[in-house]
């Protein structure tokens, strides 16, 4: 009997009556039958560890931190969304008003204007000669097949491609989002897919840019559809070349200028005129050709010299 009223004695010293919520006190202080909540804490003298009188559960979550990596948009994605948005009827092209044609056109030059292949490599550099060929042609068909293929042809790029590539389809981008609202909007699903795909291909490829060595920088000129690259050793040849040809038309003058005009004998005067103008045309041309080879013989020599020097 003593050692259960020891017990019964040292559960009341170890029971903590909490006060009860003043909210539960208004609403049950009526109430006869109301027994604050009491939660208790027993103690075990066989295993001398707490034990609560009722579970107490606490909720917590874990949150999943959010890595760069993870919100980082795939590429092949981003290409996919650019071949979805060319999936539009087989005519979408061919009925669009003139004015977007011509923006269409415009379109078509940015994305293959000037060295394509050597920029962005044989695949992907014939994947977009062909996709602005087909929209010079107004061809929805091929350009959404031509426009699928981007995705798989990713994987090949290198930096220095990437970010040709990705300037490309930034610039057609811009184009497409020129023509403004049309239909149900497509044409601006494009310039917006193609802008985000575009700009991620060129970051992609700032990193690895910064960590190569800087590249000399290749002169090209240029005249219509021709492209040539300007190096000190083509220089050299352009300066022998001017040379030659400043001497020959050199030479050809003198010879021309060597016949006196009393030598001239024509069969009425008309004929004699017509002699004396032609010969007059001919020494201008080819003294101005001898000056115009001396001048580019000068220019090419001292280009060669500071190639040469930049080449260093």
């Amino acid at each position: 009997m003593s050692s259960s009223s020891s017990s019964f004695s040292l559960f009341q010293s170890t029971t903590f009556p909490s006060a009860p919520c003043p909210s539960n006190a208004l609403l049950f202080h009526n109430n006869p039958n109301y027994i604050p909540f009491k939660p208790t804490f027993k103690h075990s003298f066989n295993s001398k560890t707490l034990h609560l009188s009722k579970p107490i559960t606490v909720p917590f979550a874990l949150t999943e931190s959010d890595s760069p990596k993870s919100l980082e948009p795939d590429l092949q994605t981003l290409l996919q969304k650019v071949a979805d948005s060319f999936d539009l009827p087989s005519d979408y092209f061919s009925q669009l008003p003139g004015d977007l044609r011509l923006d269409l056109n415009d379109a078509a030059f940015d994305l293959s204007n000037g060295p394509v292949i050597d920029e962005c490599g044989v695949e992907v550099g014939e994947a977009l000669l062909n996709l602005s060929r087909a929209w010079e042609l107004a061809d929805t068909s091929t350009s959404y097949t031509l426009a699928s293929k981007l995705p798989s042809l990713v994987n090949s790029l290198t930096d220095s491609a990437k970010s040709a590539c990705g300037r490309r389809l930034v610039a057609a981008g811009r184009r497409f989002q020129s023509m403004g609202q049309y239909g149900q909007g497509e044409l601006q699903k494009i310039a917006k897919a193609m802008d985000a795909a575009g700009r991620l291909l060129s970051a992609s490829s700032i990193s690895a840019t910064t960590e190569e060595q800087p590249k000399t920088e290749t002169r090209m000129f240029k005249f219509g559809e021709l492209q040539v690259e300007v190096t000190s050793e083509k220089a050299n040849i352009g300066v022998a070349i001017g040379f030659v040809f400043g001497i020959l038309s050199w030479q050809i003058a003198q010879g021309i200028q060597s016949v006196p005009e009393s030598s001239l004998e024509y069969a009425n005067d008309n004929a004699l005129l017509l002699a004396k103008s032609l010969r007059g045309a001919l020494l201008a041309l080819f003294y101005s050709s001898t000056i115009l080879s001396v001048f580019t013989t000068i220019g090419l020599f001292l280009l060669g010299r500071q190639l040469k020097s930049e080449g260093k």
